[in-house]
């Protein structure tokens, strides 16, 4: 009996132990979910906080591009706002054809700064009513180049500056500054190409009278395969006149 006895009280011991054991694992457990959760509300806290300066440093980035884009513009009343629409319409269709290229802010700064090159071009050459001689049409074909040495070193225009030097390249290679041809043209540039266009033949100016969007399309599509990459002719040819109509009235 006595045996019994001893080995029963050895056996509650060992399980009293065990008891302990356990409780204590479990407090480690729990106080480690604690931990994990208070990591997991200081990462998103921190996230938060890295996230809302992105915002505010792309905020400011864009406001500085902007301004350059509207000093540029100053120097003709034709073209009003001519910048912000082609850059809507060369964001609809990259966020259409590729909607990664589209999360890049520098995508919207290139569309943005296309001709900045043209503060070197004098008035007497950029606003001339008749065809340009040879010469000046020479002159002309260089901003591309000057608005490319103008952004290529600043550290958030990297990407864009690929914008402002091909923007005038042609699908079949006989654009300008580079001659590049077909795939070897930055996406974003044959984007904006079609975009740029496309403002150009819908809008009012001094030597033409802008068409429907309607003939813009079918003029587009014409060229697709010569000047134009023909993926992004076809991507133009689905997008609504009615959200077309809403970027050029400057609420889309």
């Amino acid at each position: 009996m006595a045996e019994a006895g001893i080995r029963k009280g050895a056996g509650q011991d060992e399980l009293e132990r065990l008891q302990l054991a356990l409780d204590r694992q479990r407090r480690l457990a729990e106080e480690k979910e604690r931990q994990l959760e208070r990591y997991a509300s200081d990462l998103r806290e921190t996230f938060k906080a890295e996230r809302a300066r992105t915002d505010e440093l792309h905020a400011s980035y864009l406001a500085t591009v902007r301004a350059l884009t509207n000093a540029v513009e100053a120097r003709d009343a034709y073209t009003g706002k001519h910048a912000e629409r082609v850059a809507a319409y060369g964001l609809e269709l990259t966020r259409r054809i590729d909607p990664e290229l589209a999360e890049n802010p520098q995508v919207e700064f290139g569309f943005l700064l296309h001709d900045v090159g043209k503060v070197a071009i004098s008035d007497g050459i950029l606003f001339k009513p008749e065809p340009l001689l040879p010469e000046e049409r020479t002159l002309m074909r260089r901003h591309p180049m000057i608005g490319y040495e103008i952004v290529r070193d600043i550290p958030f225009l990297e990407d864009a500056a690929q914008i402002v030097r091909h923007h005038h390249e042609r699908w079949d290679g006989a654009g300008y500054p580079d001659g590049l041809a077909g795939e070897q043209i930055p996406a974003a540039a044959r984007i904006f190409s079609v975009a740029d266009t496309l403002d150009a033949m819908t809008t009012d100016r001094p030597y033409s009278r802008r068409v429907s969007f309607a003939r813009a399309r079918s003029e587009i599509a014409a060229m697709a395969g010569s000047q134009f990459d023909p993926a992004v002719a076809d991507e133009l040819a689905h997008v609504p006149d009615s959200r077309l109509e809403l970027i050029r009235a400057g609420t889309g």
